[in-house]
C-alpha cells in the first residue's frame, strides 16, 4: 500500500507542480516545497541505493518503481529557488543566486542522470542500475558540494 501511495503522491505532485511553479504565496512556501521535494526524492533514491549496495535484496519491480519516481521528482524543486528563498530554514548557499548559471547546469545534469537511472530501472538489470545510480549520485553530490550547507 505504501508503494501505491508514493506513486499516487508523486503523480499528483508532478501534475500540480507545473502550474504551481510561479505561485508560491511566500518565499517560505517555496522553501517548504523544495525541502519536501528533496525529502521524497531522497527516500526513493535511498531505496534504490539499498538494493545497489546489497543492503536489501534486489527486486526489479521495486527498482523500476523507485527509479521512475526519482526521475519524476527530480523535476520539482528547481523553480522553488526563486527570489527571497535564500532566507530562513534552508541549507541553500547564497552561491545558488550568485552563480545561477552553474546551479542550473548542475540541476539540469542531475535531471538528465535521473532519466538515465529511470531507463536503467526499466531494464531490470542490476548492473545497469548500479552504473546509472552512481552517475546520478555523483551529479547530486556535485550540486551539494557547491550549493548546499552541511
Amino acid at each position: 500500500m505504501n508503494k501505491k501511495m508514493s506513486l499516487i503522491l508523486a503523480a499528483v505532485f508532478t501534475a500540480l507542480a507545473l502550474p504551481a511553479y510561479a505561485q508560491f504565496a511566500k518565499p517560505e512556501d517555496a522553501v517548504k516545497y523544495r525541502k519536501a521535494s528533496f525529502t521524497l526524492m531522497g527516500a526513493h533514491f535511498g531505496r534504490v541505493g539499498a538494493m545497489v549496495n546489497g543492503r536489501v535484496p534486489f527486486d526489479t519491480k521495486v527498482a523500476a518503481e523507485n527509479t521512475e519516481l526519482v526521475a519524476d521528482l527530480a523535476k520539482l524543486p528547481w523553480p522553488a529557488f526563486g527570489e527571497g528563498t535564500d532566507k530562513g530554514e534552508t541549507r541553500a548557499k547564497p552561491e545558488i543566486w550568485k552563480e545561477s548559471a552553474k546551479f542550473k547546469e548542475l540541476s539540469d545534469k542531475f535531471q538528465a542522470e535521473a532519466v538515465k537511472l529511470q531507463a536503467a530501472g526499466k531494464t531490470g538489470n542490476l548492473d545497469a542500475i548500479k552504473v546509472a545510480f552512481g552517475a546520478t549520485g555523483a551529479s547530486c553530490k556535485a550540486c551539494h558540494d557547491n550549493f548546499r550547507k552541511d
